[in-house]
């Protein structure tokens, strides 16, 4: 039956318990002697918790209680703040495991390696089967993702415009085949020596042909090793040899190098160990015997007996046992009982068992467990650093005999190497036994360095990657590193400077297919991280990320940081388990997740999103970001993200592109001019957005904004007289003569389906004003939201109003001088965006409609486009489909007149004629009742105007029968729309002025009241009987008027169309205009308003201009 995950936790908490009853009992003795129960009993006093029988503690959760209560008292000295931290994670874990809470296998993993790491620090040997128990949970997990469908159909990778001459790298070099099947996670490339040292472990650990397959030989670890031969024989190489790193430095593997050398197996085998014997004048290497020391694998309180029946207290005693065995071991049998410090003895011991390679790891955890006091098997505190003494000495006097000691590297600055020597060393009582160590060991020691940046990529190809073989292989390894060389030449404004360099083509050879950018980040930034452990946490991750890519078939021709699958879980918890943060809704949200930011921006652009070009920069700014976020100077460059993206055949452009929109969108994504980073805690648009969801439930305050925004739109009228913005009804548009614009609210959007609020707002409007019905219902046309549009509206006008509050809200949220400049760059975005949405939500023109008088009314909608304010964009599409006359020709007058509009009489009052228009929809709309005055005045005039257009009369007198100040093809200067004037048929007209024309003749014939008098003659004064003399006609005109200063091109315009206009059409007319401006600002005109206002005036050449002062 298969094991829960709530059970493999609780087994877990039990070997736990097992492992620190010794230990916990063993540091309170220490401390307080015979009442150590009595202390145990009061750190848990206050809780439910409490001792077994006698002075022992059988529950877990009060060993974890009891040792965070006392760490100062009792377990500082021996353990540091990062076992602290352990007991207080499961402490939480075992909380969750009592009260049946489900874990997943992710937790379950954690819990266990937790547990792993505690019972290591106190050399407890149920760590090796907790450990077990964490590698069945990996295998287990490998086995349910295998048997899921493959990630190959699950998920795709990034495709690219690369260029199809380079070969994709799958092609061109091989993974190792654990690698590509993803079986590596099961050894997690930990080198553990004691494992190696019981014959346990993975192949490529344990067996030395395959170990040195996949060892790179740095330049250090090749001189190691020759001066570890030439020691075994010819007694030339160093005795003492100290290995000092960070955390994950590579020390451990070093050891395995020389263990497996010196294990009798055949060197020319062993690749790369030719070149060794070649250096170091040997053509052989002897088996020699190899005794291991693991500090964290022996316990100095638990005594361990052999398989021969040898009991073994001290690391002494266990090193003569693994020397000669019992034989050996008696002759230091007294000092391993009375934990003393041997003499000579080991020497001689050396002497005789040699050669011999001593190996000794963890030390300093080992020793830090000691007491000051002898009370342990073990010994005590000083004795160790005396054993150690003894043991560098005899080591160098003694023949064929090499000490190989690690130990961590010491830093006591409070920098992250610092926080990982801490894992290392623990507590106070570790880092002295680590300075007393290295003091003792430094006498004799030969220094040792870790591999390089560039080793470090020669190590982790080798290890993950098989040879490059075929002279082919190489040629195209060297045609893709030329293409990427000559696309970072060719545009090297776009990339970092080293990047232009010869060498930088060199190290992508190095690196292949494994882009130096990559290495780069992990070596620099990743391996800053405490947990890091540097050339193994860059194994982990990059097995992970090639496994993926292999899964996926991707064709790229190197891997670069946008390669990096961060969507894939495995690589996802590589790149997150070294962060103290919780670094997964980042991701999700705007990193890589399925409904992440950038894949939401790569499918709305198709130039991005047939590059991915969003997700590779966001891929790439977290691989170079996440683990700075508390460094001073964070964030990766712009030029360092397109070398992390572009590929030969790319432009770098598109990615500059993604780059900066996703700036402006994300959630997590911080920028400092040309640096940008990510961090856990959400930026000002984070605050943005939460602000925004508010005020959906706020839906007023969005309404407000919009109509205070279409109120100003709107003044800009158009054609129209006048607009009314956003009426609440009937009762505030008025019943006027004039056309205006409607435009209707945004609770009264549009839509095609019928009866939309629109529409039956527009007919309430239309058909009444108030209580009464309206009358002239051929002046009005509404403008109305498009009902799927106006989401975006409301919500763009959100977004403006949240980043708004934000500035007004500056001080109390405390912004920074960045986050300022970016709310003020965001609040002008959606400032923009709000201004053109307003033009694309209001877009159509709801018109009322009739084609004849019969037929009933109608309404028409029109859709809008461009950019122009909401009134002249309506009025001019008005226009264009004659839907609003701005001019109305006579003959259309006479046409109406004929059709309809003479009610069957010889004429119409001008007076009527303005109602009709403006009452009947089946007319032309006509933008005001001066376009049909123009239109009638237009007609009166025309030579033609007894076939084509019409008389105009003052009055009718009925009594008389004619029609007084009858006049046709005659000027009219001006018309009265609501006096008396007439409209009179044509032909009515001519035939009254035919009579009356005739009359006149008459009338001068016979000396009749046509005449006035006699007329004098032109040439010598004398008067002619019988003509009239006429009257003399007027030759000068002058006026002037008061204009509204906030509307002086409208009623100029107007006083030039009805007045200057009559004046100089008249021949031989000289007509002057002057205008005068007299202005009074009492509280005075500021100095730039006087500049700017005397430089127009001399621009417009004003003959008379100037300021007063009182």
């Amino acid at each position: 039956m298969a094991i829960t995950n709530h059970e493999r936790v609780g087994k877990a908490l039990e070997l736990l318990k097992t492992g620190l009853v010794p230990f916990v009992e063993r540091e309170f003795k220490a401390k307080y002697g015979t009442s150590y129960g009595f202390e145990m009993k009061d750190a848990l006093s206050d809780t439910r918790l409490g001792l077994g029988k006698g002075d022992s503690i059988n529950d877990v959760a009060a060993l974890l209680v009891v040792m965070d209560r006392k760490w100062s008292d009792v377990f500082r000295q021996v353990l540091g703040k990062t076992d602290r931290s352990l007991v207080n994670e499961i402490i939480a874990v075992r909380n969750k495991w009592a009260h049946q809470e489900a874990f997943s296998s992710d937790d379950a993993y954690r819990a266990l390696d937790s547990s792993v790491r505690l019972l290591t620090a106190i050399s407890a040997s149920q760590a090796d089967d907790v450990e077990k128990m964490r590698m069945e949970l990996l295998r287990v997990r490998f086995d349910e993702q295998a048997r899921g469908e493959k990630r190959k159909t699950a998920g795709i990778a990034i495709e690219s415009g690369v260029a199809s001459t380079l070969k994709p790298w799958r092609e061109v070099v091989m993974p190792h085949d654990d690698v590509a099947s993803g079986r590596y996670q099961q050894a997690e490339f930990a080198a553990d020596l004691w494992q190696v040292h019981l014959g346990e472990g993975a192949d490529e650990y344990l067996d030395p042909v395959e170990f040195f397959r996949r060892t790179y030989l740095t330049a250090s670890l090749k001189e190691m090793l020759v001066g570890a031969v030439r020691r075994l024989t010819t007694d030339g190489g160093d005795p003492v040899v100290q290995l000092q790193t960070n955390f994950g430095g590579g020390k451990t593997h070093s050891m395995l190098a020389l263990y497996h050398l010196f294990s009798g197996a055949n060197p020319t085998e062993l690749p790369g160990i030719d070149l060794v014997m070649q250096e170091a004048g040997t053509t052989k290497i002897p088996k020699a015997k190899r005794i291991v020391l693991v500090g964290n694998k022996i316990s100095p309180s638990n005594p361990s007996v052999k398989p021969d029946g040898t009991v073994v207290r001290t690391l002494w005693g266990e090193l003569a046992w693994q020397l000669g065995g019992a034989e050996a071991y008696k002759r230091i049998q007294a000092d391993d009982e009375n934990a003393t410090s041997p003499g000579d003895v080991l020497r001689e011991l050396f002497n005789e068992y040699g050669p011999s390679v001593i190996l000794i790891d963890e030390w300093v955890a080992y020793a830090r467990q000691l007491h000051d006091q002898s009370d342990l098997p073990a010994g005590g505190f000083e004795t160790q650093f005396t054993f150690a003494q003894v043991l560098t000495e005899s080591a160098k006097l003694a023949k064929n005999t090499l000490l190989v000691i690690s130990l961590p590297a010491s830093d006591t600055s409070g920098s992250q190497n610092a926080q990982s020597e801490d894992i290392e060393v623990g507590g106070t009582r570790g880092r002295e036994a680590l300075d007393r160590l290295s003091n003792v060991v430094g006498r004799v020691e030969s220094s040792w360095r870790p591999a390089t940046a560039e080793e470090g990529f020669e190590i982790v190809r080798r290890r993950l990657f098989k040879p490059l073989s075929d002279p082919a292989q190489f040629k195209d390894r060297d045609v893709i590193a030329r293409a990427f060389s000559d696309l970072y030449r060719n545009q090297q404004a776009e990339f970092p400077p080293e990047c232009h360099e010869s060498e930088y083509e060199q190290r992508i050879k190095a690196a292949y297919p494994i882009h130096p950018e990559i290495f780069d980040r992990l070596y620099t930034d990743w391996s800053t991280l405490v947990k890091f452990q540097r050339t193994r946490g860059v194994l982990r991750l990059m097995a992970a990320v090639i496994h993926s890519l292999w899964e996926k078939g991707d064709r790229n021709p190197l891997i670069l940081p946008a390669n990096v699958s961060i969507d894939d879980p495995r690589v996802q918890s590589e790149l997150t388990r070294y962060l103290t943060d919780n670094w997964v809704p980042v991701i999700e949200k705007d990193v890589d997740g399925p409904n992440s930011l950038p894949l939401k921006i790569d499918s709305e652009l198709p130039n991005l999103g047939k590059v991915s070009a969003c997700r590779r920069v966001a891929r790439t700014i977290y691989m170079g970001s996440a683990p700075t976020t508390a460094a001073a100077h964070k964030g990766i460059e712009d030029r360092r993200i397109k070398l992390g993206c572009v590929m030969p055949g790319e432009s770098p452009a598109i990615f500059g592109d993604a780059l900066r929109r996703m700036a402006g969108a994300a959630t997590y994504l911080y920028q400092d001019g040309p640096h940008y980073w990510y961090s856990t805690q959400p930026t000002v648009t984070k605050l943005a957005e939460d602000r925004t969801d508010q005020l959906k439930r706020e839906p007023e305050k969005i309404a407000n904004e919009i109509e205070q925004r279409i109120r100003k739109d709107l003044a800009f009228a158009g054609d129209f007289s006048r607009v009314h913005p956003i009426p609440q009804g009937g009762a505030d548009v008025p019943d006027d003569f004039d056309t205006r614009l409607v435009v209707l609210g945004i609770g009264h959007p549009y839509s095609k389906e019928s009866n939309s609020p629109a529409e039956v707002v527009a007919k309430t409007i239309l058909e009444n004003r108030g209580n009464a019905p309206r009358i002239y219902r051929n002046s009005l046309v509404f403008l109305a939201a498009d009902k799927t549009r106006l989401q975006d509206l409301e919500e763009a006008t959100r977004k403006y109003l949240a980043w708004d509050s934000i500035l007004r809200d500056e001080k109390q949220l405390d912004l920074t001088p960045y986050q300022v400049t970016q709310a003020q760059t965001q609040k002008t975005g959606a400032e923009a965006t709000v201004i053109a949405r307003i033009p694309e939500t209001y877009q159509w023109l709801l018109v009322p409609v009739q084609p004849d008088a019969q037929a009933p009314l109608a309404w028409e909608s029109i859709r809008l486009s461009g950019s122009d304010k909401l009134a002249v964009r309506a009025s001019k599409k008005l226009r264009t489909d004659e839907l609003l006359l701005a001019s109305f020709a006579p003959s259309r007058l006479r046409m109406e007149l004929d059709r309809l509009l003479w009610r069957d009489g010889n004429h119409v009052s001008v007076k009527q004629l303005v109602e009709d228009f403006a009452r009947y929809v089946y007319l032309p709309r006509l933008r005001d009742s001066q376009v049909l005055l123009e239109s009638i005045r237009e007609g009166v005039r025309l030579v033609t105007w007894a076939n084509d257009g019409f008389a105009l009369a003052d009055d009718f007198d009925v009594t008389a029968g004619r029609y007084k100040g009858l006049r046709g093809g005659q000027i009219i200067d001006s018309i009265d729309p609501h006096g008396t004037s007439l409209l009179v048929k044509s032909g009515v007209a001519s035939d009254q002025l035919d009579a009356e024309r005739v009359a006149q003749v008459d009338d001068i014939a016979g000396g009749g009241a046509g005449g006035s008098g006699s007329q004098t003659s032109g040439e010598d004064g004398t008067s002619i009987p019988g003509q009239p003399v006429p009257m003399k006609k007027p030759s000068r005109f002058h006026g002037s008027v008061v204009l509204d200063p906030t509307r002086v091109g409208r009623d100029a315009g107007k006083i030039a169309d009805e007045v200057i206009a009559h004046l100089s059409g008249l021949i031989g007319s000289d007509v002057r205009v002057t205008l005068e401006i007299h202005a009074e600002v009492p509280e005075g005109v500021p100095d730039n308003v006087v500049r700017t206002i005397t430089e127009n005036c001399r621009t417009l050449k004003f003959s008379d201009q100037g300021f007063e002062k009182d």
